[in-house]
């Protein structure tokens, strides 16, 4: 299984701004932060925006913000939402032309790891992937990499 930059980004996104809820935040500072591609977000957000994850500010003093508090944010559903295709292997796919398909025990068993993967994801929210222990350190390594990016970003 092979998350995909989307979900990734997706994710990325929720962090922030559950670590900076006191406060809108902007595209371009969470693009900095994470040194990623200011376009590739701006698609991430408005799909977030869409789905009711996040919250936008429009105007010169606008940004975004959590539209759910962390603890009601699922992991696993948000995974389904921006994955479009958790196809393992070609027989699950609607144009599978494996020719062993209809006799090959490797369906079932890369369904049930799929469903395995899923349902763990599913025992988590975004809550879970900050812990408070953690959530300092967090801080100080978006903000450092905002304040000195390498030289490719």
């Amino acid at each position: 299984m092979h998350i995909t930059r989307y979900t990734d980004y997706s994710l990325r996104v929720l962090i922030y701004l559950a670590l900076h809820q006191e406060r809108l935040v902007t595209i371009q500072e969470i693009a900095d932060s994470y040194q990623v591609s200011r376009n590739h977000l701006m698609k991430v957000v408005h799909q977030l925006n869409r789905s009711g994850h996040i919250e936008t500010v429009r105007g010169k003093h606008g940004g975004m913000r959590l539209a759910q508090a962390p603890e009601a944010i699922n992991i696993g559903a948000l995974v389904r939402q921006t994955e479009q295709d958790l196809s393992l292997v070609e027989c699950f796919s609607a144009d599978n032309r494996c020719v062993i398909a209809p006799a090959c025990g490797l369906k079932g068993i890369f369904g049930e790891a799929l469903a395995a993967f899923l349902a763990t994801l599913d025992r988590y929210t975004l809550e879970d992937a900050l812990p408070a222990s953690q959530q300092r350190q967090l801080l100080t390594l978006l903000d450092a990499v905002s304040v000195h990016p390498t030289a490719s970003g």
